[in-house]
């Protein structure tokens, strides 16, 4: 951490400078003695990265921006502000602090908050932060996370862990056991300091996997943004039997679509299926990713399309987590159809069908965007068909 970038004429230059081309910025002469100009465009870059991920972050002055990875890895605001909610009493422990976005959440929540922070100049930016956000019951700690909490003598309420999704070798991996740390390989330890852990995963994480893998599972969200999910979390509870509560939300702009269910509901709930009635309906992100493609239908009264197309459809409009549409009308899958229907623009989407957006495009001619809502899908007889919709 160069101290140099916190000085009030650098801190102006970053100020005025957010939009300027970092090429341009590299290529100049030096601008700042004890500053290279490579420290000056790493600033820039991730600050102009907070804007919208991180609103509290980019509206204060002084903040010191680590590199953008750092940025890009982080929680975004909405996000830990989810996570925060979920949390309660007294004490909480990081384990993998990062850039302190979830930790500076949960200090919101939670007495006194222990963030910890491997990368010593990446905790050192976060204490200063801290101290600029005028957060004042955090302790930062420079190590190893899982090394505090064994050394501790304290008992937490909550342990929060949010593993690299990488290995040694740096490639992308799918199992929680080959995250780092090894949460799996570590429970004993972490279910020794505290009866509550609150996990995060990505989404590319399987959660019929992570099941698996992890033991005494209370709740399981999937939290998604503007239909594009974030985060999968786990809370653990020490010695907890029962089942497990699923809970879906998708964030946007103009409301949170919210849908919860029991994983032992989605196993014995039995489909209902028909042909396409008057209206149609596609879940949001999370609620695809939580796999609750028949308890959605039962619990909303819903009749599917088919077995394998998450599609589903009523004579009557509902409330939603997800898309809305009215079915204009229903044809085979075929060019004289299509050529009939006079579609040269339209908003294209595939369910259980054997071609991808881009070669019915192409074979068909249709141009994107528009009013018009074409679903390629497979009916109960198996035959491929095309939903023409209006949204709702």
């Amino acid at each position: 951490m160069n101290k140099n970038i916190l000085h009030t004429g650098v801190q102006k230059f970053i100020l005025k400078n957010l939009n300027t081309d970092i090429m341009s910025v590299l290529l100049k002469k030096p601008i700042f003695e004890e500053i290279s100009n490579r420290e000056l465009t790493e600033q820039l870059e991730a600050r102009k990265k907070c804007e919208k991920k991180l609103p509290t972050w980019f509206s204060s002055s002084n903040i010191y921006y680590p590199n953008k990875l750092n940025i890009e890895q982080t929680s975004s605001e909405i996000t830990a502000q989810y996570k925060a909610e979920l949390v309660s009493k007294k004490s909480l422990v990081d384990v993998t602090g990062g850039l302190g976005v979830d930790s500076y959440f949960f200090s919101q929540k939670i007495d006194q908050v222990h963030h910890c922070e491997l990368d010593q100049n990446l905790s050192e930016i976060t204490t200063h932060n801290f101290k600029i956000l005028g957060i004042d019951n955090v302790n930062t700690h420079a190590q190893n996370g899982l090394d505090f909490i064994k050394n501790s003598k304290s008992n937490f309420d909550w342990i929060y862990i949010d593993p690299s999704r990488r290995d040694d070798s740096k490639k992308r991996v799918f199992l929680l056991s080959d995250c780092l740390p090894n949460v799996v390989e570590n429970l004993d330890l972490l279910f020794s300091k505290s009866k509550n852990l609150l996990i995060k995963t990505a989404p590319l994480l399987d959660i019929t996997a992570g099941i698996n893998e992890l033991k005494y599972i209370k709740e399981i969200h999937v939290v998604a943004i503007n239909n594009d999910v974030k985060e999968v979390l786990y809370i653990l509870q020490r010695d907890y039997t029962g089942s497990i509560a699923i809970k879906t939300v998708n964030k946007t702009s103009q409301q949170d679509q919210v849908f919860d269910f029991k994983l032992e509901s989605e196993k014995e709930a039995v489909s209902q299926f028909s042909e396409p009635l008057t209206y149609l309906y596609e879940p949001n992100a999370a609620v695809l990713k939580s796999g609750a493609f028949k308890i959605l239908g039962k619990a909303l009264q819903l009749k599917k399309l088919h077995v394998n197309t998450h599609l589903y459809t009523s004579n009557h409009l509902i409330d939603f987590p997800g898309r809305r549409f009215k079915i204009e009308s229903t044809f085979p899958y075929n060019k004289t159809s299509l050529k009939k229907a006079e579609i040269k623009n339209a908003n294209v989407t595939t369910r259980n069908f054997p071609e991808s957006v881009a070669t019915i495009r192409k074979k068909m001619k249709i141009k994107d965007g528009g009013q018009i809502y074409l679903f390629f899908t497979k009916n109960l007889a198996e035959n491929v068909v095309v939903l023409n919709c209006t949204k709702v």
